[in-house]
């Protein structure tokens, strides 16, 4: 039987314009493998109910994976976030965007357990916070609702002055020394970056 992370369903973001690469960001192979099916793989061994979050599911439905269109129609993260949150069974989703193509299990592990007393688990990097690498609690819906209403979409911003657990990079290169869950891709300069030979688009 598999030790799935308790109360919690995984959920991968496939919206976004993608209008700076030739192909869907999902469907970049890595390695062989499309990064989405690499992160469904990931996924699957860590929680019991995953979700796919698109508008576009004739792209996905061959995955054999729920899907979820977003609840309204305005564009961004914060709206997927908001459906998950809506929409899952459990009382946290773990988010993740399509164009990662390196999640960390023992990462997402950690970070999971770092959950009580919290709305959020968020690391941050030098770069500032990931919030499409985090977890998130339903006690947040009601106000993310609001914001996604009012059109005020940052996620960043929107995590301000919220019950917030911060793992900070001390902690992520215990798992992940080089930060490669936090890369995505969303030139075609970015792939070869990050990735040369490991991939093909």
């Amino acid at each position: 039987m598999k030790n799935f992370i308790r109360d919690c369903t995984g959920v991968i973001l496939a919206g976004g314009e993608n209008t700076r690469m030739p192909v869907l960001k999902a469907f970049i192979s890595v390695s062989g493998t499309p990064i989405i099916e690499r992160n469904l793989s990931v996924m699957k061994q860590l929680f019991r109910e995953v979700f796919i979050v698109t508008n576009q599911p004739e792209n996905y439905v061959h995955l054999e994976t729920p899907m979820l269109g977003d609840v309204c129609d305005i564009r961004g993260p914060m709206t997927g976030v908001f459906t998950s949150l809506l929409n899952s069974r459990d009382r946290w989703v773990f988010i993740s965007a399509c164009d990662m193509p390196f999640l960390n299990s023992r990462l997402i592990g950690y970070m999971a357990s770092k959950r009580t007393g919290h709305d959020a688990v968020v690391p941050i990097t030098d770069k500032g916070p990931e919030p499409l690498f985090a977890f998130y609690s339903a006690r947040l819906a009601a106000s993310m609702e609001r914001k996604v209403l009012t059109g005020k979409r940052g996620l960043k911003d929107f995590l301000n002055h919220k019950k917030v657990k911060y793992i900070p990079s001390s902690e992520i290169k215990e798992f992940d020394q080089e930060g490669r869950s936090f890369i995505n891709l969303n030139t075609p300069e970015d792939v070869r970056h990050h990735l040369g030979p490991l991939v093909r688009i």
